[in-house]
């Protein structure tokens, strides 16, 4: 608690009433590389408990729409245009659950989703692999042509294998990791640019 209170981004997540101090890696990926702009339509992948929504919610504006997707319910951000869904990104339906919701492509698609962590390393990392992987997938049926995903991943074996996964679906592949990363985290995030549909 005490290494919290010093953290300057949960500090401000809390004065600017974000639901947690995620909020500002997403900020800042999307300053960096423009990947969401006002108007789009984003498609939020393991959204609880909505950090990440808030932020694409700022950045859209009205005229955007923001889906949220998640196991664990998530309280309402009473926005019109921020809609969630409780599911599992892992579930054979999910591409089903999400059209029912939007029929249309998105401009976007973001995952911070994480698994439980066991504490065992290459347990946590292969299960961090597999949720990219459903990201991916889900991205691949929802994304419109030239639009763009950002998915978590941690290091460690398999990161290469993923990479090469997205490299095939993306006109460019950018390794991320944001100043409100914390730096001792493992987290990284693979940015993929230009759906190539």
């Amino acid at each position: 608690m005490r290494k919290r209170s010093k953290d300057q981004f949960h500090r401000l997540a809390t004065q600017r009433g974000f639901r947690s101090r995620a909020s500002f890696k997403l900020l800042q990926i999307v300053n960096r590389f423009g990947i969401i702009r006002r108007g789009d339509s984003v498609l939020d992948l393991g959204a609880a408990p909505g950090s990440w929504l808030q932020a694409a919610r700022q950045i859209v504006g009205e005229k955007g729409y923001v889906l949220g997707v998640d196991k664990q319910p998530i309280r309402p951000l009473f926005f019109d245009n921020v809609e969630t869904i409780t599911a599992d990104i892992a579930e054979e339906n999910i591409v089903d659950q999400i059209s029912a919701k939007c029929s249309e492509k998105f401009d976007a698609v973001v995952s911070d989703i994480s698994p439980n962590v066991s504490g065992v390393w290459e347990v946590d990392h292969a299960r961090q692999i597999e949720l990219a992987r459903c990201s991916l997938r889900i991205a691949r049926n929802v994304l419109r042509t030239a639009g763009n995903l950002l998915v978590k991943v941690f290091q460690g074996s398999e990161l290469k294998d993923f990479q090469r996964e997205m490299e095939q679906s993306f006109r460019t592949l950018r390794i991320v990791k944001p100043p409100a990363s914390r730096p001792e985290s493992a987290e990284l995030y693979f940015l993929g640019l230009g759906f190539l549909g």
